[in-house]
């Protein structure tokens, strides 16, 4: 006789998107299905039937509503002091992103905002925005710093978003981002990288504050050989390293991006044949930042049909930052992904889900496998080509992160 197998919850009369890379049906859906959740992880997934045998503390129903894996928001500036409201209004009435920068707008704005702010106040916007995430299905997100441009206000922000990370809301991953020069430094570049590369990353790495290294490669930040540097540091010290690539120009990003087993390459909209190629064959994920490009109404879309040409995986992420995508749903950009770059419905949100965990480095969520994490979203809908077909509108029943519902919903 089968010994019965324990579990915490056994979650039945579910509609399962899986998103599990190797399944045989779109979405690695279940019709009818159930999913076991033991310590905090997924013990048991499979059809109606398959859990005979388990034993669980409670029980309870998704009523046929759709489940998937909770989303994974790999890209966000969301630890950042102020707003540019102002300078968006200012461009709809015919300003230059040069007008604004010259009153002392663009990126200087948000960095003296940041600096500014008190680390209680970084704490309470930033905790402000990762509740709008959470509400849209959200369960990991990952933080970058950028907007300090010093060594004391990059810690702070990163101090700031392992703070969100030990509320128990949201699994949250930080990353330091090389995001520009100073404004006090551009007679020095080279200067303020062997900085970085000197103070900044080991402090950085002594003290466990970022999960990952990233750098804007691009010529209104760092030159390729800048940026090599910071990678090689990165690298030397631990840290996995990702890279902004190829946003405004083709700057061979994504080529070195590769050389150095980059998670991921983000925004690529001036994506060359051969930096997909070296993608591919590095396993680097390519971020897609829809949100991004439709706030800045860039003509310029990322080349879908190479990445998809040379299997290179795609993710997909709001990039919420304060100045070029205030954008706080995922839903919505998965919707922007589809709308905007022509993915299909089932690539937008296996982009917000395995990809986007893939683009952290994860393998233990964005999936509903057996041995992930028990992070799962329950949504009031049939098909999961829904979620990227509504947008405005607030689809999530209810959240599950490590087997506890952490948002009001209907029991479960």
């Amino acid at each position: 006789m089968t010994e019965p197998r324990r579990a915490d919850l056994l979650l039945t009369d579910a509609r399962i998107a899986t998103m599990a890379p190797d399944a045989a049906v779109p979405y690695g859906l279940l019709d009818d299905g159930v999913v076991a959740v033991t310590d905090g992880r997924i013990s048991h997934v499979g059809p109606r039937g398959s859990a005979a045998d388990i034993v669980p503390e409670r029980t309870g129903s998704a009523h046929g509503r759709l489940v998937t894996p909770g989303l994974v928001d790999c890209h966000t500036h969301l630890v950042f002091g102020g707003h540019r409201a102002d300078e968006f209004e200012q461009r709809l009435g015919g300003a230059t992103y040069e007008d604004t920068a010259r009153a002392g707008g663009g990126i200087a704005a948000t960095v003296a905002a940041t600096r500014a702010a008190s680390d209680d106040e970084l704490l309470a916007s930033a905790r402000r925005r990762l509740g709008w995430l959470a509400a849209g299905g959200v369960t990991t997100v990952e933080v970058k710093s950028g907007y300090g441009l010093d060594l004391d206000t990059e810690l702070r922000m990163l101090r700031t978003a392992r703070r969100l990370g030990a509320e128990d809301t949201m699994r949250v991953t930080t990353t330091f981002l090389a995001h520009t020069v100073p404004a006090d430094r551009r007679d020095d570049p080279d200067g303020y990288v062997d900085e970085v590369c000197r103070d900044v990353l080991p402090t950085v790495a002594a003290e466990r504050l970022a999960d990952a290294v990233d750098v804007f490669c691009e010529r209104i930040a760092f030159s390729p050989a800048q940026t090599e540097r910071i990678l090689a540091t990165a690298v030397d010290l631990g840290l996995p390293v990702k890279l902004h690539a190829e946003q405004l120009s083709d700057s061979g990003g994504a080529v070195l991006a590769a050389r150095y087993g980059a998670l991921s390459a983000d925004h690529l909209e001036h994506l060359s044949p051969a930096g997909a190629a070296a993608l591919a064959g590095a396993g680097t994920v390519a971020v897609l930042l829809p949100g991004a490009s439709a706030f800045l109404g860039e003509a310029r879309l990322p080349p879908v049909g190479l990445l998809r040409e040379h299997g290179v995986p795609m993710a997909v992420s709001t990039d919420l930052n304060p100045g070029t995508s205030p954008l706080g749903s995922l839903l919505q950009a998965v919707n922007l992904a589809c709308t905007r770059f022509r993915l299909t419905p089932e690539e937008a949100l296996r982009g917000a889900t395995w990809n986007a965990a893939r683009a952290l480095g994860h393998d233990d969520r964005g999936v509903v496998a057996v041995g992930a994490l028990a992070d799962l979203a329950i949504w009031e809908v049939e098909r999961p080509a829904e979620l990227a077909y509504w947008h405005g509108v607030d689809l999530l029943a209810a959240r599950i992160l490590g087997g506890q519902l952490t948002l009001p919903g209907e029991p479960v």
